[in-house]
């Protein structure tokens, strides 16, 4: 501030001579840059500019001896330099000398830097080179069109939205511990989930033709039935519905919920996810409407089956329990169909327990059905 009053001193308002216009070298304001803001350089530049311009006009409408010329010329320099001065009383009064806001700091992306790698995974349920690399996938996704000094980098949004699928948590508390404000955290978990939602088909797919003999051996392997492919079966994951079709997602257990049906493999890996009916629909109805009778048929040359429980139909590819069995040969062969069909209700578990949002005890999803799918 004292720089700016000993400029404003030797820059009076408005100048009746040329003698009055005084020369003041540029580098007087540069290089005390640091010293000053924004709006008080951009002030002394133009300032400096226009001062400069009407030394040189003056002095050549004098030679011409024209008085009237020059008087006009003094009185527009003197209304520019009023204008300028109520501008940069404004910004005083606005912002005091405005000052250069504080970076935020990511309290997340300190975390991964310093915390264990069992801390790591028990936080964000992947360990520290599995979330760099879906980082670096992710990343063109997730950055601004306009790179901002203050944009959240990628990292630290991969990082709170991996928290709060852990956590099950409320967007609050989330937001706070990766600090962030709550709307912000909104922003950053819509645009998460659309990146990943992009980049699923890349890791949810079912197996080639060529993988099929090592996917047999490992279900053959639980319950000794062979040329089975995949274990099929539908979840439930709670959300508050709708107001206008509340009873559409109700489910039989009497909670709202979406029905997600998957298929996965011997070894827990999933295969086909499909998230797009409420929880009123049945199993069977699912099944039909996804992609997996295409698939299926596909493969019927290969003789291969899917194991699902009695709530599915029992079709060409797909093996369901004998009801009511009657001898000692069905009797076992429900006892091998259940030992091979659990894996499909572990992995329900698995990943429920690994992200506690997808779990009835971190509470319904406060979301519209298409986000939560």
């Amino acid at each position: 501030m004292l720089l700016c009053a000993a400029v404003f001193d030797r820059l009076p308002p408005r100048c009746a001579t040329t003698a009055q216009l005084p020369h003041i070298p540029l580098s007087h304001f540069t290089g005390q840059a640091a010293a000053i803001s924004g709006a008080h350089m951009a002030y002394f530049l133009l300032r400096h500019t226009y001062l400069g311009l009407a030394s040189t006009l003056i002095q050549s409408i004098q030679l011409s001896e024209n008085r009237v010329m020059c008087k006009l010329w003094l009185r527009t320099c003197g209304l520019i330099d009023s204008v300028l001065a109520v501008v940069l009383h404004r910004h005083r009064l606005l912002g005091h000398a405005r000052r250069w806001r504080n970076l935020p700091v990511y309290r997340t992306l300190g975390d991964l830097l310093t915390m264990e790698e069992r801390h790591v995974i028990l936080t964000y349920r992947l360990d520290r080179a599995t979330i760099h690399e879906l980082c670096a996938q992710l990343e063109p996704d997730l950055m601004s069109p306009i790179r901002q000094p203050t944009g959240i980098p990628p990292l630290v949004q991969v990082l709170s939205v991996l928290h709060f699928l852990a956590s099950g948590s409320f967007q609050t508390t989330v937001a706070i511990s990766s600090g962030m404000s709550q709307p912000m955290f909104s922003k950053v978990l819509s645009r998460v989930l659309s990146a990943l939602l992009k980049h699923m088909h890349s890791y949810i797919v079912f197996h080639e033709v060529g993988d099929l003999p090592t996917v047999k051996g490992d279900f053959y392997a639980l319950g000794h039935i062979p040329n089975i492919i995949g274990a099929i079966d539908g979840t439930h994951v709670a959300l508050v519905p709708p107001h206008r079709s509340e009873q559409v997602y109700r489910n039989r257990k009497s909670y709202y919920s979406m029905k997600v049906q998957i298929v996965c493999l011997a070894d827990q890996y999933i295969s086909h996810v499909n998230a797009k009916f409420p929880g009123s629909v049945h199993d069977t109805y699912i099944m039909r409407n996804s992609s997996i009778p295409y698939v299926m048929g596909q493969l019927q040359r290969q003789r291969v089956w899917l194991i699902g429980d009695s709530g599915y139909p029992n079709l060409s590819w797909l093996l369901t329990p004998v009801r009511n069995p009657r001898t000692r040969a069905e009797e076992r062969y429900n006892e091998a169909h259940g030992r091979t069909r659990r894996v499909i209700e572990r992995t329900f578990r698995l990943l429920k327990a690994r992200f506690r949002c997808l779990h009835m005890t971190g509470g319904s999803l406060f979301y519209s059905p298409k986000k939560v799918c």
